[in-house]
């Protein structure tokens, strides 16, 4: 099985994304409007910055859609905001910031700092064979996990050692750190292999 694999093309590394998403053994497309997203078997929503993307979600007339598709188990991938705009609740966000929700976590928006703070680092990964060179812009982390959540990586070393940067919980994966960066596609093949064995049908629009 190939997957269609879509990336939310609003905000972010979008090519570097689809890049990755082929390499990964994926079909990869863009998605801006409601019939590409019905044609997708799942989704990676890039990083950008939180508060914009959902605005951008809701004028392109996507939020709902969105919504739904997580609900009824669509497999998305959400890296950096993405990790923001999956969880179902915010700290540090906006006065009545909006999510896409489907993550039982509690996140810290920009929690590693401003953008002059960004830093990389090495981390070791559930699933993913061998460490992990991560690259974190403005990121948030994860400040708490439900009972249902897979904590898959945390930062190793310094001042925000132990804080959790990617998490799974079914179908819907997180990270903190922008894996489409630097040429490394073994966290999007990883996703690849969720979207794989995930049941389906999934898309209530299209199934």
């Amino acid at each position: 099985m190939t997957p269609t694999i879509g990336v939310l093309s609003l905000q972010g590394d979008v090519r570097e994304h689809l890049t990755a998403l082929e390499h990964a053994g994926a079909r990869p497309m863009t998605v801006r409007r409601t019939h590409e997203l019905d044609a997708c078997d799942a989704l990676v929503i890039p990083g950008g910055e939180s508060t914009t993307m959902i605005k951008l979600a809701g004028i392109f007339d996507l939020l709902d859609p969105l919504r739904a598709a997580v609900a009824a188990g669509l497999p998305v991938l959400g890296t950096c905001a993405g990790m923001v705009l999956l969880a179902d609740r915010v700290l540090d966000g906006v006065e009545g910031q909006q999510t896409i929700g489907g993550l039982d976590i509690t996140v810290r928006r920009n929690a590693f700092g401003r953008q002059v703070e960004s830093f990389e680092t090495e981390l070791e990964m559930v699933g993913v064979q061998g460490p992990l060179h991560a690259v974190f812009i403005r990121a948030p982390w994860v400040e708490e996990v439900g009972p249902d959540v897979e904590v898959l990586a945390r930062v190793e070393g310094g001042s925000a050692a132990g804080r959790i940067v990617a998490v799974r919980q079914g179908s819907l994966m997180a990270t903190s750190f922008h894996p489409e960066v630097g040429g490394d596609s073994r966290v999007h093949a990883l996703f690849v292999d969720v979207v794989r064995s995930a049941p389906g049908p999934r898309n209530p629009t299209t199934h």
